[in-house]
């Protein structure tokens, strides 16, 4: 497998190179361990990650993502980042323009704004275990005090505000999938432990949603022991929006 690391604006990124191209990228946006360096990333260190990077490879996907400076909890300078690690790609390697975005955790939140800032650039997009809602996910670790303090933290940082002033901010804009959205999306919700099921209370309310507008988004349940083999459901999903270059 041939990778190429590069730095934009101080930050790591890779581009994985499959074997037998087919012409169709991907870009993988991380949740919060995920993490890129010069040397190696969460996609390869982590087994059931690298065994989906790589059926991506053998299905003849070029892949690329950007560590997106840590835990960046949807920020507006990792959407930026996105764009340019986007831009520097498709300028220099032979792909399709329209890409399939692959997205994990918090990572969904700069997806989101990527659907709503380059949604003609977009051919598909999948998300894993999504978080969807800031204001959503506090009130889902207010129970749990050190990781709702922890939270706080990385939000205060990533937004550069201070933990009122970053809550008040949140709650008074943090609306998801207010705007319908043309790209065609497929939601993956592995049920592992109890939070994950508190997480599907809001897809649930927000699948009734989608189907009142028939917005092209499809949710999808899967079991932990089944996780293995996400790797089907994603390629199909990407194969079936391959067909308009």
């Amino acid at each position: 497998m041939e990778i190429r690391n590069f730095q934009l604006d101080t930050e790591w990124n890779v581009i994985h190179y499959p074997e037998r191209p087919q012409g169709f990228g991907i870009l993988i946006i991380g949740d919060e361990r995920h993490f890129v360096d010069s040397n190696t990333s969460f996609w390869l260190q982590n087994e059931g990650k690298s065994i989906l990077l790589h059926s991506l490879l053998d299905a003849g996907y070029t892949v690329f993502y950007s560590n997106l400076y840590g835990k960046n909890w949807g920020s507006q300078k990792a959407v930026r980042l996105s764009k340019r690690v986007y831009q520097h790609i498709i300028r220099s390697e032979i792909l399709n323009e329209k890409i399939h975005i692959l997205a994990e955790g918090m990572g969904a939140l700069v997806a989101l704004k990527l659907i709503h800032d380059m949604k003609d650039c977009i051919r598909s997009v999948v998300l894993l275990n999504p978080i969807l809602s800031l204001d959503h996910q506090l009130e889902l670790e207010k129970d749990r005090k050190f990781f709702y303090k922890k939270m706080v933290r990385e939000l205060s940082q990533s937004f550069n505000q201070d933990g009122e002033q970053m809550i008040k901010m949140i709650r008074e804009v943090d609306a998801p999938w207010n705007e319908k959205t043309s790209v065609p999306m497929k939601i993956i919700h592995v049920l592992s432990d109890g939070r994950a099921y508190k997480q599907s209370q809001l897809l649930n309310q927000l699948s009734a949603k989608w189907e009142n507008e028939k917005a092209p988004v499809s949710l999808c349940y899967m079991v932990p022991e089944k996780r293995m083999q996400m790797s089907v459901p994603i390629q199909e999903f990407y194969k079936r929006h391959e067909n308009l270059l």
